[in-house]
This record gives structure tokens, C-alpha cells and sequence, in this order.
């Protein structure tokens, strides 16, 4: 399959319905969102009672604590935690080689677009914000975060409507991201990992981010064990570029031990940066794979 993923094989109404009781639950949200059901790094006007401070010169004279002043003589604002959305913003891989099939095998594309419009639909059930960005040499925003109703109708169609995008380079893509400076919620990667850059380069960029970050790595069992042998034309479904190999047992020891030093870092660099790691394994149901993520019937982000 080298085209983009059919509008039918994402949006299904059952797949929607079984992660309707799953949850992102926010440590804290930046200020300047919408009111929705996270709480924000503001304390202003609110619902919970939080906190008391001094008043300043400008504050709202309704946030006044009368009866302190009453029994002190000092003027104290009463701080209310507010609640805001989350900005989720959703970086699947769209790469060319996401997309490419082999034999029985869907492209990793299915899952991972399936992913997508799970942890979209999740958001957008409790109020957040949710946003599009793919990426694949470089990448694009295809969707600014938005919420409301029939944003996950809208959001779907733009996931069906996603071509491959060439070669993967996310570290060109990281830089992007960086640069439009986007309000701080949660940037969830969805990808192989596999970056011509290697693991180091990948890592480097990816603890530039400020944002929360949630990593799906999409593997199959083939990933670490490919069953191939013999002398072989191999081709790089992105570049095009082609190589005479002979598969040797020994070659294909160094080859897992390169893929596992891949592996360790990737999960290396989330132990030690507090980022989220999942691995989703494309060739199984996905929502039974997002409700292990959600044991306890929320991620915290």
C-alpha cells in the first residue's frame, strides 16, 4: 500500500466507543488555554480554593478575603485553582516507508493513524484541545489545536487525507516544532524511530523538547529478526538507493546488535528524561494495546 490510509479503515464507531473511557490526566497545564478539566499552572479565578496572597497593586478587588482583613487588618486575595484544556499535538510519521507494505504485512502508517485518532478522540471527550502536525522530512501543521464538536469527524478525514511525505527526519522535524513556539501540553510522536540520523542524533533532538513527551514506537517482531538469507538486492523505499548484501548468520548477529543498542536508547533517553514509551506492535489491535497504556483508566501527562 503506498497511498494514504482509506478513510474507513481509521473512523469506525466501535473503535471510538472503546476508548471513550480512557483519560490523559495533567500534572499541570500551561496558563493562556480554554476552561476545560485540567488543572493549570494559574491560580486566578477558579472553582477549588487553593491558596492565599497579599494583594498587589491592579488585582481584582473581588478576589478579597473580607473576613482576614476584617480580623487582621491585612488584605489577602483568595487564589482559586483554574482549569484548562491540554493541548495535545499529535506528530504521526508519514513517511514513505510508513506507508510501504511487504507481503501480508499493513503498513505501519494503519496503526499508527489508528493511534492517532484514539488518543485524539480521548482529548476531545474531556474537553482538550487536540492538533496535527505529521512529519516526514520535515514538518507541517495540518491541524492548529482546536476542540468542539465535530472536531474528531474533521480530524479523521485529515488523517485519511495524509500522503507519504518522502524520507524520515526528525531531527529537521524537531527544529520545526521548536520553532513555532507553541503553548506547552503534550507532543506525542508516533513512529519507528528508525532515523537515518541514528539513535544519538534522535535522542539529542528529542531532549530539546519542552513539551511533554509521549513516544509510540511502532514495531513488529521482524523489527530485531528478519527473516531474510541468503545474497539479496536490498532497496530503501525512500531514497531509492539499492545494495548488494549476502545474509549470513554473522551478519545478522551484528544486525541485532545494532538494532538493540537502537532500542536500548530510545528507552534509555525516556527512563531518564520522564518521557512516556509505548510500544505498539502493528500487526495487533490497537485499542487493546492503548488500554494496557491506561491500566489505571488514565495516563498522566
Amino acid at each position: 500500500m503506498a497511498g494514504a490510509i482509506p478513510f474507513d479503515e481509521l473512523f469506525d464507531a466501535d473503535f471510538l466507543e472503546s476508548v471513550r473511557h480512557l483519560r490523559f490526566v495533567a500534572r499541570r497545564v500551561d496558563r493562556r488555554g480554554r476552561f476545560a478539566e485540567q488543572r493549570s499552572r494559574d491560580l486566578g479565578d477558579g472553582i477549588e480554593f487553593r491558596d492565599f496572597r497579599p494583594y498587589a497593586a491592579g488585582d481584582d478587588f473581588r478576589a478579597i478575603d473580607w473576613n482576614i482583613y476584617r480580623r487582621l487588618g491585612k488584605v489577602f486575595l483568595r487564589l482559586f485553582e483554574q482549569l484548562e484544556d491540554l493541548p495535545l499535538y499529535l506528530l504521526p510519521d508519514v513517511s514513505t516507508s510508513a506507508f510501504h507494505a511487504n507481503g501480508t504485512e499493513r503498513p505501519r502508517a494503519l496503526a499508527g493513524l489508528r493511534a492517532c485518532l484514539a488518543l485524539a478522540a480521548i482529548s476531545l471527550n474531556q474537553h482538550d484541545s487536540v492538533g496535527l502536525l505529521p512529519f516526514a522530512a520535515d514538518l507541517r501543521v495540518v491541524q492548529r489545536p482546536r476542540a468542539g464538536k465535530g472536531t474528531l469527524l474533521r480530524f479523521a478525514e485529515r488523517l485519511a487525507a495524509l500522503q507519504p511525505g518522502g524520507r524520515t527526519d526528525l531531527v529537521t522535524s524537531l527544529r520545526r516544532l521548536d520553532a513555532l513556539r507553541l503553548r506547552r501540553g503534550v507532543v506525542t510522536i508516533v513512529s519507528d524511530f528508525f532515523d537515518p540520523a541514528g539513535i544519538a542524533a534522535l535522542t539529542t533532538a528529542l531532549r530539546r523538547v519542552t513539551h511533554r513527551l509521549v513516544l509510540v514506537q511502532l514495531v513488529r517482531a521482524s523489527d530485531r529478526d528478519p527473516h531474510i538469507s541468503g545474497d539479496l538486492r536490498l532497496r530503501d523505499c525512500e531514497t531509492g538507493a539499492a545494495e548488494n548484501v549476502s545474509i549470513t548468520r554473522d551478519v545478522l548477529a551484528r544486525y541485532r546488535v545494532a538494532y538493540d543498542r537502537f532500542d536500548h536508547g530510545l528507552t534509555e533517553f525516556a527512563r531518564q528524561s520522564g518521557a512516556g514509551l509505548v510500544r505498539l506492535h502493528c500487526d495487533a489491535d490497537v485499542v487493546p494495546q492503548l488500554a494496557e497504556l491506561f491500566a489505571a483508566g488514565s495516563l498522566e501527562a
